[in-house]
Formats: C-alpha cells, sequence, structure tokens
C-alpha cells in the first residue's frame, strides 16, 4: 500500500503525517505536491512550505521492465 511521511520544517511546528491508502498517488503540479486516490484529492501541499515528503512502504511488485 502507497504510503508517504510528510515532515513539515521545525520552524512551521507542525506534526509530521503519515499518509497511506492502497490507490495513493503523489504528482507534482502547479508548485503543489497532490495526493489523490479513487475519490480524487485527498491533501494538497504547497512547495513553498519546505515540507520533506518521503516514500516509507514497501513496494508489493517488482518495478516493470524497461521499454526497448
Amino acid at each position: 500500500m502507497p504510503a508517504y511521511l510528510i515532515r513539515h520544517p521545525a520552524e512551521l511546528r507542525r506534526e509530521d503525517v503519515l499518509v497511506e491508502d492502497g490507490t495513493l498517488e503523489l504528482a507534482f503540479t502547479g508548485g503543489w505536491a497532490v495526493f489523490t486516490d479513487n475519490n480524487g484529492v485527498c491533501l494538497a501541499i504547497p512547495g513553498g512550505q519546505g515540507a520533506h515528503i518521503e516514500r516509507v512502504d514497501t513496494p508489493d511488485e517488482e518495478p516493470a521492465p524497461p521499454r526497448e
């Protein structure tokens, strides 16, 4: 299951957040990190906020072979 740990800079004094969902996807668009699932957007973080986003799950499948 895709899972991401979001850490905010210390000066913002926000708690770390773990986001996970079976259909969770992350895209970077228009200066935002946007998390979506089957229901649409579930979380968006502005790029200027300085958050660190790290994928923390272990993928269940092997990556697809490269195209020739």
